[in-house]
């Protein structure tokens, strides 16, 4: 079985066969499934056959809501707001008295917010870790805008990575405030790994980080 989360710009695999993926882009084995992050574009020109898929694709078999949804059961609160935070959209599920609440699902100023972040770091030639919280945030609706403010930041001669931090911050409080100000936000996607975002959106609730398999645990019926 292979199960296929493909995202806009990193696409997440889980297999159960003896699939002979890419080494380098092998994350970790968990009894009998095997787990890659493989960018997207490789997936769009390989000849993987999923089992389940949901995400950017056409031929998706599964709603991405429904498999954050199943995907996060048995790691969360009985009371718990969920946020997955992609390269180009944000989507949150909250659940009361461990059955489904509420729902949201964000595609317009979320837009391009994971995939700015990781073309702003290639620009400037840095990397996430380069990046430290910055009380600071700009005020930000979109990624364009974001855009804009850091290059003002800079032309004024702030580094460049403390001006992505402060963008950083203001998709993180961006991000709390769609999620309806919860007091605590178990987190997905690629955002786990950024250290600078985790912080920044600790500053306003609890986080636990869930990490970038959520969806794709979600394909799987056990």
């Amino acid at each position: 079985m292979i199960y296929l989360d493909a995202g806009t710009t990193y696409s997440k695999i889980i297999t159960t066969r003896n699939d002979s993926f890419d080494k380098k882009y092998f994350i970790k084995e968990f009894e009998d499934k095997k787990y890659y992050i493989i960018p997207s574009s490789i997936i769009k020109t390989s000849n993987i056959c999923p089992s389940r898929s949901c995400g950017h694709m056409s031929n998706a078999t599964e709603n991405e809501i429904i498999a954050l949804a199943k995907g996060c059961k048995g790691t969360i609160d009985t009371n718990a707001t969920i946020l997955d935070l992609g390269s180009r959209d944000a989507k949150w599920i909250r659940f009361k008295d461990s059955k489904f609440h509420d729902m949201d699902w964000n595609t317009s100023c979320a837009s391009s917010t994971g995939a700015t972040v990781e073309m702003l770091l290639k620009f400037y030639n840095l990397k996430r870790d380069d990046l430290e919280f910055n009380p600071e945030k700009f005020t930000i609706t979109c990624g364009i805008f974001g855009l804009e403010k850091i290059m003002d930041d800079i032309s004024k001669g702030e580094e460049a990575k403390t001006s992505i931090a402060k963008f950083i911050h203001g998709i993180a409080y961006n991000a709390w405030v769609f999620a309806k100000k919860p007091l605590k936000i178990y987190l997905s996607g690629g955002f786990c790994d950024n250290k600078c975002f985790v912080h920044s959106l600790e500053e306003y609730c609890s986080v636990v980080p869930l990490g970038r398999f959520v969806l794709c645990e979600g394909l799987i019926d056990e």
